[in-house]
């Protein structure tokens, strides 16, 4: 076990080369090449051994054993427009050089025996970052959250209705770097640069999940624990340069807890799928500090599958998590609102909020089959004032393309 827990970590740091901006705030809509290319439904509806962290309670579809890897190449498009010329500073337009990303996932679901199920994977969960490291107006601002997680699902099922929890150990690295104009010391006693180079954290968390299935109609429900995540300097070190007091100490990045809710219906080989979750930003540490609000996801999917092939498709939906602040506006931890702006659009800009998906399934025999699924969420443009009272502006639109192979035995 010990074994195969360095395994994930070292592939983390290997895969994890790059941020990853994902599609609800900093998380993905969905682990898994089925998933996503259904939007990211799947509380309410099996996409087999990838179901382990949608709902760990829907592995229990597997005949025997199936294995699934894959990944999504994910290509955001992130345009930041700064003024900081009241300050010294510069006024000008840049697109993030963060713009390609790989985010693997390996997953393993096993019948044990009738009631019994287990398994074991490896996903690339949620990440964001932005690279403007050659542009003054954007401060040559770099920033990279990395997670990825290692979870054993166990399921219990009887007489259609099936319990299941999966526990989660955690990877993290965040880094944050950027530098401010010349004339900035007026604002602060520290030193215009700012980065203490990269932070990693590993920490334990679990997903319970439920289903009952009857006649064509699946019920599920999810609970994934808050996971306290902590990277030693980094926030401490760079956030406190925009404020007067220097007194924000908070090295925490909490993943947020979620809770949700999906039903699907099948007939004739026709699936549909609703699915309805709730990510609690704001009593996750450190985004409640950058006032990150609760966000409600909606996602419908559709599926028709035959013996050697599926089609689907789906739309997801959550308003951002990120809200304007006030100038004058100064939190509990003394965070002023033009800093909360400027740290969430130039940095952490997870702004976007519509998605489209499409995907399908090739089965090129009754043991081997492979995935595909592309999705796309369309630019959203924020227009809010920064630390320096001045506009910024972000742009931000995604394209993703997941691949997966699967094998059952």
């Amino acid at each position: 076990m010990k074994k195969t827990i360095k395994l994930a970590v070292v592939a983390a740091l290997a895969l994890g080369t790059t941020s990853a901006f994902a599609t609800n705030g900093s998380a993905l809509i969905g682990e898994g090449a089925k998933t996503r290319g259904m939007a990211g439904t799947g509380i309410g509806m099996s996409h087999g051994a990838e179901s382990a962290l949608t709902n760990p309670a829907l592995i229990t579809s597997v005949s025997g054993t199936e294995i699934s890897f894959g990944g999504t190449l994910f290509m955001p498009k992130v345009k930041s427009t700064n003024n900081l010329s009241n300050i010294g500073g510069s006024n000008g337009s840049a697109d993030s050089a963060s713009d390609k990303n790989v985010i693997p996932e390996v997953s393993l679901a096993t019948k044990v025996n009738d009631n019994f199920y287990w398994g074991v994977g490896m996903w690339g969960t949620a990440g964001m970052g932005v690279d403007y490291r050659n542009d003054a107006a954007q401060m040559n601002m770099v920033t990279n959250l990395q997670l990825m997680q290692f979870g054993v699902p166990l399921a219990y099922t009887t007489s259609g209705f099936t319990v299941a929890v999966t526990p989660i150990l955690q990877y993290g690295s965040l880094d944050i770097n950027y530098e401010a104009p010349a004339a900035f010391s007026a604002y602060s006693a520290y030193e215009t640069t700012k980065g203490v180079g990269v932070s990693q954290d590993l920490k334990l968390g679990y997903a319970l999940g439920a289903s009952y299935s009857i006649s064509g109609l699946t019920v599920g429900a999810v609970y994934k624990s808050q996971i306290d995540m902590e990277y030693k300097g980094v926030l401490s070190k760079t956030v406190d340069l925009f404020t007067s007091t220097q007194t924000y100490n908070n090295d925490k990045l909490s993943t947020p807890a979620e809770i949700g809710a999906g039903v699907s219906y099948t007939f004739s080989g026709n699936t549909i799928a609703l699915d309805y979750k709730q990510i609690k930003w704001s009593s996750a540490k450190g985004y409640e500090d950058f006032e990150w609000k609760d966000q409600n996801v909606i996602a419908v999917g559709y599926e028709y599958a035959t013996e050697s092939w599926a089609a689907r498709v789906g739309y997801n939906y959550s308003k951002s998590p990120i809200e304007e602040q006030s100038t004058s506006y100064t939190n509990s931890v003394g965070l002023g609102g033009g800093t909360i702006n400027t740290f969430n659009e130039l940095g952490f800009p997870g702004i976007v909020q519509s998605h489209f998906a499409i995907g399908g399934t090739y089965n090129f025999s009754k043991t081997t089959s492979f995935d595909l699924a592309y999705t796309y969420a369309p630019e959203v443009s924020n227009t809010y004032t920064n630390f320096a009272s001045q506009d910024i502006t972000t742009k931000h639109s995604q394209t993703g393309i997941s691949a997966q192979l699967n094998y059952t035995f």
